[in-house]
């Protein structure tokens, strides 16, 4: 299954019909060999933000080894609490995605899939040598268009993650983003994504 094929199924099973073909039409982004497979990255995280109606859906595509250190099953103690802290941190998604104020949202429901943690429906076509955990997070607005930024705090949750790419589809248009872990104390403060041009 191509990356481009597997964000259209993830969004589509989140935020409807209409903001996953928009997403989908913005596949001319992405570069022809992640077209052609699924990029497997150590360190990057890919987010697909869709502001659709009074929605704000954020779709993560990681692989595993970013969020809890390794990319398999659980195996001691030490691992399992690792992992179950991960999906906490995941699950309390509003701590980890802290959207503009203006837009008045409030955490919806959360959705964890990975083949080796268990979680969900994962992508059959996961190795199980380089295991992946996707998610998808969304947030009911009263004024979901009136966001301009979200603060990220993933760096400071998450290690293993160096690199964010962000597709963001709104009414303001599509736009790429690219956040770089930042270097020292920083790394504990949110990043801010910007949502418009």
């Amino acid at each position: 299954m191509t990356l481009t094929n597997r964000r259209f199924r993830t969004l589509q099973r989140t935020a409807g019909l209409a903001m996953a073909a928009a997403l989908f039409a913005a596949a001319p982004f992405l570069p022809a060999q992640a077209q052609q497979q699924h990029a497997h990255v150590h360190g990057q995280l890919k987010l697909d933000v869709a502001i659709d109606g009074p929605t704000i859906v954020i779709a993560m595509e990681s692989p595993l080894d970013n969020i809890v250190g390794f990319e398999r099953a659980p195996k001691t103690d030490a691992e399992k609490k690792t992992v179950e802290a991960a999906i906490a941190q995941l699950r309390a998604a509003d701590k980890l995605f802290t959207i503009d104020p203006a837009a008045n949202c409030k955490l919806g429901p959360v959705d964890l899939r990975s083949g080796a943690l268990g979680l969900g429906n994962p992508d059959p076509a996961e190795s199980s040598g380089h295991a992946d955990l996707d998610a998808s997070f969304s947030f009911n607005c009263t004024q979901a268009a009136a966001a301009k930024f979200i603060d990220l705090n993933l760096f400071s949750a998450f290690k293993g993650a160096r690199q964010i790419d962000v597709q963001i589809a709104s009414a303001q248009g599509q736009f790429k983003r690219q956040l770089k872990r930042p270097g020292g104390a920083q790394a504990a403060q949110p990043s801010r994504l910007t949502l418009g041009k």
